[in-house]
């Protein structure tokens, strides 16, 4: 598997990352053997990361109750949290 992939799946599951200024950004860390999901929006940022063996049965559409809550939760915080971007003039 590789980022762009999960990253697409991670789009099927939710649309909205994307379309409603949610940037999404996927990587691998080799070190902790782990996939990093990292989603921004107006300077907010967040992380959560997810367990090889859990998107990789996502991505061979077996189970992805974990990976669906833990990226619907973290879809919430950023929506909810205060934009950290300045605007002109301020």
């Amino acid at each position: 598997m590789n980022p762009a992939d999960l990253c697409e799946k991670i789009r099927k599951i939710y649309p909205d990352i994307g379309q409603c200024q949610i940037d999404l950004n996927v990587r691998y860390d080799k070190e902790k053997k782990l996939w990093v999901v990292h989603l921004e929006k107006y300077g907010k940022k967040l992380e959560t990361y997810l367990e090889a063996e859990e998107a990789d049965a996502c991505m061979l559409g077996k189970q992805c109750i974990s990976l669906g809550l833990q990226i619907g939760q973290l879809v919430k915080d950023i929506k909810e949290r205060p934009e950290t971007r300045q605007t002109e003039g301020v």
